[in-house]
């Protein structure tokens, strides 16, 4: 037993003097165990013996080990992964030979063998659980709460990973009053069928973020026609009446944008874009694109 773990531990830790005299006392103190017992069952063992010295020498330079600094947090999360694996794979063997020779096994042995195996679903079922709740907190940090859609957070990251295309800003015109005179939740319901709208237009032409408020920001891989194309639909979208839960109110959108150029830095594409939008809301022309030095 001994032997196996400073075999185990000589292979999955790093070489260091900590690992060199580590696994040094440990085989000191296996081959002393090793003597002894062959001299018991020889009757040739006498006690105090210099062979005796042997676990002297190991304790000794297992502790001395101990002195040295060494990657230990690395060390035991592989030991702890190929440990588990080996006492499962021992566990269904001894319970598949069980099964297949009765009572060839005493059953103090068979027990630790079950329970290991039913700690090991029940470890199993904590890590899945944890792995579906870790990926739920990463779709939730890249999603909108209210429509769904991407966030800020998920728009610049995608934005920045973009060579080509067109960014597109969306401001909704008159959605203060609205939300002022009806109140948060009709507010909320209004952004909701606005997404709506807007994502049925988009679908797999690019991405669709709600950046926050009433600001939505659109990304697309298109030339400068579908890019025109895209903002005319997008506007098309609210030309007819929304329906609240107690009224139909009428409402619109600014949008600015402009191409994206990896020389220009996707900071300044958004901010181009966010001219081409405020430009378009003051004239109230609806859309207007950054082209060169100047708004289209």
């Amino acid at each position: 037993m001994l032997l196996a773990i400073a075999l185990v531990y000589a292979l999955l830790s790093p070489v260091s003097i900590r690992s060199f005299l580590l696994c040094s006392g440990i085989l000191c103190f296996a081959f002393s165990d090793l003597f002894f017992i062959w001299s018991s069952i020889n009757t040739r063992y006498e006690f105090g013996a210099i062979t005796d010295d042997g676990w002297i020498i190991g304790l000794f330079l297992i502790a001395l080990s101990l002195s040295h600094d060494c990657a230990q947090v690395k060390f035991f999360d592989k030991i702890s992964s190929y440990s588990a694996t080996i006492s499962l794979v021992a566990s269904a063997s001894l319970l598949g030979i069980a099964a297949l020779n009765p009572g060839y096994f005493p059953e103090f042995i068979l027990l630790p063998a079950f329970i290991t195996i039913a700690l090991a679903f029940i470890r199993m079922s904590f890590a899945l659980q944890e792995a579906n709740t870790a990926s739920s907190e990463r779709v939730l940090a890249r999603t909108d709460e209210l429509t769904g859609l991407s966030n800020r957070r998920n728009f610049l990251q995608e934005l920045a990973k973009l060579k080509s295309g067109y960014i597109f800003l969306l401001d909704l015109n008159g959605f203060k009053n609205i939300n002022d005179s009806l109140g948060h939740e009709a507010g909320d319901q209004l952004l909701k069928q606005v997404a709506n709208r807007f994502n049925r237009v988009i679908s797999d032409a690019g991405l669709l973020a709600r950046l926050g408020g009433d600001e939505f920001g659109v990304l697309a891989q298109v030339d400068q026609e579908h890019a025109t194309e895209l903002a005319l639909g997008i506007r098309a979208t609210l030309s007819y009446p929304i329906s609240l839960p107690h009224k139909q109110v009428k409402i619109d959108v600014s949008i600015g944008y402009a191409p994206i150029d990896v020389a220009c830095g996707s900071s300044n594409c958004l901010g181009l874009a966010d001219l081409a939008m405020y430009e378009a809301k003051r004239s109230k022309s609806g859309v207007l694109m950054w082209q060169g030095e100047k708004i289209k």
